[in-house]
């Protein structure tokens, strides 16, 4: 038995772009002598669907690709995600499905039992859980299909769920597992689902072909990483991440005693890297974009962001808006103008001192006699916002957020000033990670000037500024930060672990008092398991930590 795995990127709602991919797939596996092709979680419609899944015609065009891959299911089974209906009128109208598809028609269908509903997943608004458990006999095979979610309670243990969909099935005496997925990234996810993966074929003693999507979806983030596991939880084989890819893969291989276990690379900051760039070029292609524009500063954020873009864009794709003030200092202009060289990306100088000035003198009459403080430091901000917006309407090109997970959290940025864009590159990487990673991507060569790298963190929006006259050190700050974030940890237990309690108050009462801020910028690409957006969900006029 020929099991064919299709890690592919699909498009949300692009039926007819997404069906052509699959048949292609389909041919090429058959070709092969594959005997059954797996593709991935709502492989139809693209995953998340969100609510399209409302929409009669998005589920009628869904229902006409899953017929049209019916009829090419000949000499090849195929298993695929999608939507389906509930005749049942109580309970949702649909369900999250796999189907299996043979001998030119729908042989059998099972529905999703887990619908996870925390951090970015929201599923039982649109689904029922599935109520029967059946295998999917062919070939002489027992088939135990499962969708993502499915397989992370093992034994009942997860305490979200009351339900075990493999146990379910386990008295049909399965031969194997096949389980479809839309699993997205962070960069935990893919060690803790071989774990999972692994724990699975362990408890059941029966191989594993597990697939998932590749590619982004706004901000969410796909890494594939499509894997066939041994029933001894040896993991035999394991598909590229960010990356599609059909592979062809041996049932019996999975049961001869001198298969060798895959190596297990899974290090942090290179899977942001790929995470990122991969994030970005899916935003810019999937809406038919092609050119980005961004501020460079000669900060470290801008010059990150930058070279993400470059490399996901191509350079002459990417244009920076270099906007000295008279606050700027002179190494400012200089590395900005160096790092463009670097990359070979273009770059514009407006200078906005003028423009700083006439919106003073504009303010003058009704700001007299007050001193310049916060307000004339967004000014700028704000001056250097619609410059950026200025070219973005007029060329077509879609500005790129640069502003960093710390600064985000607590507010250190200027709403419609540098907080606008279209996407947040790296507001889910705290300052620390960014600098990290800056280390990293100029280990095989300088592309981001060492000046940039080294010297202090600075707005230059007032003489002689420094991050540190607003913000405790990144060291001190991220950490805390991630408690409360991530960890989900109040100021009593982020005090215990040894920080200091009116600076753990103080950072915690930054980051809720700037909830409004939030709402109102640019998708945030997800590589953390909580990154700011739509996996955390926190009211704005609210009193707790104030």
């Amino acid at each position: 038995m020929k099991i064919a795995l299709a890690q592919l990127n699909y498009h949300i709602g692009a039926f007819e772009k997404n069906l052509e991919k699959m048949l292609r797939a389909i041919e090429e596996a058959r070709a092969a002598g594959a005997n059954i092709i797996c593709f991935a979680e709502l492989a139809v419609c693209g995953y998340p669907p969100r609510d399209f899944l409302e929409f009669e015609d998005f589920i009628r065009r869904s229902e006409q690709s899953v017929q049209h891959l019916a009829k090419a299911a000949k000499d090849i089974a195929i298993v695929v995600g999608a939507p389906s209906r509930n005749p049942v009128v109580e309970g949702k109208d649909l369900y999250n499905s796999a189907w299996f598809l043979a001998d030119g028609k729908v042989l059998q269908v099972q529905h999703k039992t887990l619908l996870p509903t925390y951090d970015i997943f929201d599923e039982y608004r649109y689904f029922e859980p599935a109520t029967e458990h059946r295998v999917v006999e062919y070939k002489g095979y027992r088939i135990a299909l499962t969708i993502c979610e499915d397989i992370w309670n093992i034994g009942n243990e997860n305490p979200l769920y009351t339900i075990c969909p493999l146990d379910e099935m386990q008295a049909q005496k399965p031969d194997f597992v096949i389980n479809i997925s839309a699993s997205p990234f962070s960069y935990i996810q893919a060690r803790e689902r071989l774990h999972v993966l692994k724990a699975n074929t362990r408890r059941y003693g029966i191989p594993f072909f597990y697939v998932n999507h590749v590619g982004a979806q706004t901000e969410l983030i796909f890494d594939g990483g499509s894997v066939f596991i041994a029933p001894n939880g040896k993991l035999l084989h394991e598909m590229p991440y960010f990356e599609e890819q059909l592979q062809i893969f041996e049932l019996e291989e999975a049961f001869e005693a001198s298969a060798k276990e895959a190596p297990q690379p899974k290090e942090k900051l290179p899977l942001i890297h790929r995470a990122l760039v991969l994030g970005i070029r899916d935003y810019f292609q999937k809406l038919g974009f092609q050119k980005a524009i961004l501020g460079l500063s000669g900060g470290l954020d801008s010059a990150l962001t930058a070279l993400l873009a470059c490399e996901a864009l191509g350079p002459e794709n990417v244009l920076g808006l270099i906007m000295p003030s008279e606050f700027s200092s002179e190494h400012s202009v200089t590395d900005a103008r160096q790092l463009a060289e670097n990359l070979g990306m273009k770059t514009e100088m407006i200078p906005i001192e003028e423009t700083f000035s006439a919106f003073r003198q504009t303010l003058e009459p009704c700001f007299a006699g007050l001193p310049f403080n916060v307000t004339e430091e967004n000014l700028q901000a704000r001056i250097r916002g619609t410059l950026l917006m200025a070219f973005s309407n007029k060329f077509g090109h879609i500005l790129l957020n640069t502003t960093n997970k710390s600064e985000m959290a607590v507010g250190y940025g200027t709403l419609y000033g540098d907080l606008a864009g279209g996407l947040s590159v790296i507001g889910d990487i705290y300052k620390t990670e960014v600098f990290a990673l800056s280390r990293l991507l100029n280990e095989k060569g300088e592309i981001i000037p060492q000046h940039i790298i080294e010297k202090p963190p600075s707005a230059e929006l007032r003489p002689d500024q420094k991050d540190t006259d607003s913000l405790p050190p990144y060291e001190i700050l991220d950490p805390i930060l991630y408690q409360y974030i991530e960890k989900r940890q109040g100021p009593r237990e982020i005090i215990a672990l040894g920080f200091e309690p009116t600076l753990v108050k103080r950072i915690l009462r930054m980051v809720n008092i700037n909830e409004f801020k939030r709402y109102q910028t640019a998708p945030v690409l997800r590589v953390s398991p909580k990154a700011f957006g739509m996996g955390r969900r926190m009211p704005i006029v609210a009193k707790y930590l104030n």
